[in-house]
Formats: structure tokens, C-alpha cells, sequence
């Protein structure tokens, strides 16, 4: 056991001003397993360290008491991935177990996706997919599409890693892979989401143009139905088309897909549809990336929503976080760096490891200790540990 994790674990329970069975609760593990932990009478494995770190709203590193970062622990998992993904057609041989359990930890994967969990990702994702790859090509043809559907959904959470980390080929090959297997389960649900998720490759190459076509593309093939699931594919793709429009410069464009995705937004419930936080709360957020996008006249959009309104604590934390980490650039632009900072912090306290590794925040965390060279500590403390200006 590392030295002191006890010790560790209730410093930042208390920080965090949670009692032990709040925070036993938090990380679902029990609170008399907790109490050894903290009086050091035992030890605890990577998933307790990591659910306890997720609970208390800090990086693993922090409890284990190394410097380890997250972003060296999840690069060391980048080449098992990708021997995976390479035999794709002709996979290694092995265990394949019931489709129950493989949905089971297919569902497990996009729940650390969505919360930012990119380190269980990286630690568990090669051997998941690698078994639901076998699992494809084995399945009988009643089985086939969910199978296809969970190897989709295990593929994206692994793409998640591997893109918040710059390995922007292997998040390439991983989308490739995704397009390759998702006609064999003949849904254009999840098509859509595929297509979704491809944009992220226009954003790496800086392609937004041809990006924006790219989603067009798939908007006019999306399903038209009226239940909540196609509805939001429908307007998933329109969210997606309005912040790649921004980037590329495109105004009429982006408020034209940002209109459509407000207007499909208010026909559902906020959710995760296909593995993709949906509904009014999450559009208002992608206003607030349309307009950093747009730049220049458009920043006070991104204020204004800011000013009168925050993410509710029910949304997925990656979108939360994201939501503070661009809130905290327009701040920084329109000339409110104390702000900015805060903003950052709460970034911080919602999903270490997405805000830590984000170039966004390494780079305005760097701009802020320029601006305030004189200010206190906790700015530099803030800038050391995002390994800001590295």
C-alpha cells in the first residue's frame, strides 16, 4: 500500500467536507472498508483508489502520493491498444463471455467516458476491446448488432483517452474502426453517433470546413422519427455542426445548427442518448463553445450565458468541466482574468483529469501567472499543476 494513503484519503475527505460514509457511498465501497483504509489497517487496489479519487473530485496521483501525472499513466497504454485495434480482423484468441457482461462493462466504460476517467479507461479498455473485437466476429447473427453497438461504445471511450491525450492517430484509426463496424449492425442511430464522433478528426487536422460538410453530410442521412433517441441524433449532430461552423469562421452557419439544436432539444428530456449527453442544458453549453469559437464580437455571448446560468450537477462532469474551461477563456479575453481563474478552479473541482491535461487550461493557466505575476501562491500552485507553459 502507498505510504500514507490513509492519511491522504481524509485530508480531502474533509477538504471535500464529506463525512466517511458519504464518502463511502460516493465511491461504492463500504464504509468500514473505508475506515481501514484511513486508519491504514489495509490496503487498497487501483479501482478503490480511483473510485475514491473520482468521489472526492481529485486525480488517483493525489491519494497514491507520487508525481505520477495521468497523462504519462495513460500514454503507457497507448501501445496495447493500438496491437489490439490492429488485429481487428484477425484477432488473438480468448475468452469471449456472455452478452450480459460484456454489456455490463461496455456500460461501465462510457460511465468513466462521461465522468473523465481517463486513466480506468486506459488501464481497462485495451482488454475489454479486445475481447468484444473476438466477440464480433463470433456472434451468431441475432446477436451481431448489439454486439457491434457495445464494440462501438468501448471503441469511443477508448478514442476519448487517446484524443484528451494527443495521440490524434490513434484516435484516427480507433474512428476508422468504429465506421468499419457500425454498417454491420444496420442502425442508424448509430450511425449517427459515429458520424458524431468522426467530427472529432476535422477538429484535430483543423479541417472545419470540410468537417462542417462532414456533418451535414450525416444530418441529412439522420433518422427523421419522432422518439426522443432520434430526435437527438438529429440535434446531437446539429450541436457538433454549430461548434465546428464557429471554428471555421462560418456565423451563418453556426447559429443556423445552433437554432435547429435548441429547437430539437426542447422536444426531450435531458439525457444520455447513444452515449451522448442531450437536451437543453447541454446545447446552452455548446452556445457558450459556439461563441469562444466565433471569437472577436462573440465572446459576450459566452458571458452572458455564464452570468445567468451554470450546468446542472446532473450532467455528465466532462461537459461540465468543459463548460468552465471555455467560460474561462472568454473571461480571459474580455479582460477578466480573476474570474478566468476561478472558473478554472471549478473546472478543476468538477474533472481533474479532463482539465488537467487540457491544452486550453495549460495555456491560459500559463497566460493568467504571466498577467498576475505578483499574485498569491495558489495561482502558481494552479499553473505547476497543469504543468502549464510545458
Amino acid at each position: 500500500m502507498p505510504k500514507d494513503l490513509g492519511k491522504r484519503v481524509a485530508y480531502q475527505r474533509r477538504i471535500a467536507r464529506m463525512t466517511q460514509q458519504e464518502l463511502a457511498d460516493a465511491a461504492g465501497v463500504h464504509v468500514g472498508t473505508l475506515r481501514k483504509i484511513e486508519r491504514g489497517a489495509r490496503g487498497a487496489g487501483d479501482n478503490v483508489v480511483e473510485s475514491l479519487a473520482a468521489a472526492l473530485g481529485v486525480d488517483p496521483s493525489v491519494l497514491l502520493g507520487n508525481r505520477d501525472r495521468a497523462d504519462a499513466r495513460v500514454r503507457a497504454a497507448m501501445p496495447s491498444l493500438s496491437a489490439v485495434i490492429a488485429a481487428y480482423e484477425e484477432p488473438d484468441d480468448g475468452p469471449v463471455r456472455q452478452l450480459e457482461q460484456l454489456r455490463t462493462d461496455a456500460d461501465e466504460a462510457v460511465s468513466w467516458r462521461l465522468a473523465a476517467q481517463y486513466v480506468r479507461i486506459a488501464r481497462q479498455l485495451p482488454a475489454l476491446v479486445s475481447e468484444l473485437i473476438r466477440a464480433f466476429h463470433l456472434a451468431p447473427p441475432e446477436e451481431r448488432p448489439e454486439t457491434v453497438g457495445l464494440l462501438v461504445a468501448a471503441l469511443r471511450a477508448a478514442d476519448a483517452a487517446a484524443y484528451k491525450y494527443g495521440a490524434r492517430d490513434l484516435s484516427a484509426r480507433l474512428v476508422d474502426l468504429m465506421r468499419w463496424a457500425a454498417p454491420y449492425a444496420n442502425d442508424p442511430l448509430l450511425d449517427a453517433t459515429v458520424a458524431y464522433v468522426r467530427a472529432e478528426t476535422f477538429f484535430a487536422a483543423s479541417a472545419h470546413a470540410a468537417g462542417l460538410r462532414a456533418l451535414q453530410a450525416a444530418i441529412d442521412k439522420a433518422p427523421t422519427g419522432q422518439d426522443d433517441a432520434e430526435i437527438a441524433a438529429r440535434g446531437a449532430l446539429h450541436m457538433r455542426a454549430a461548434v465546428i461552423a464557429g471554428r471555421a469562421g462560418s456565423v451563418e452557419a453556426a447559429d443556423y445548427h445552433l437554432g435547429q439544436a435548441l429547437r430539437l432539444a426542447d422536444a426531450v428530456p435531458e439525457d444520455v442518448y447513444s452515449g451522448t449527453a442531450y437536451g437543453p442544458d447541454s446545447v446552452r453549453i455548446h452556445e457558450v463553445s459556439v461563441a469562444v469559437s466565433l471569437g472577436r464580437d462573440h465572446v459576450h455571448r459566452a458571458l452572458d450565458v455564464a452570468n445567468e446560468w451554470a450546468p446542472p450537477h446532473d450532467l455528465p462532469a466532462e461537459r461540465r468541466s468543459g463548460f468552465y474551461i471555455e467560460v474561462a477563456r472568454a473571461q480571459l479575453w474580455s479582460g477578466l482574468p480573476r474570474d478566468a481563474f476561478e472558473s478554472l478552479k471549478v473546472a478543476r473541482r468538477i474533472a481533474p483529469q479532463h482539465t488537467r491535461d487540457h491544452p486550453w487550461v495549460r495555456e491560459d493557466a500559463a497566460t493568467l501567472r504571466r498577467l498576475r505575476r505578483a499574485d498569491a501562491e495558489s495561482l502558481s500552485n494552479f499553473a505547476e499543476w497543469c504543468h502549464a507553459g510545458e
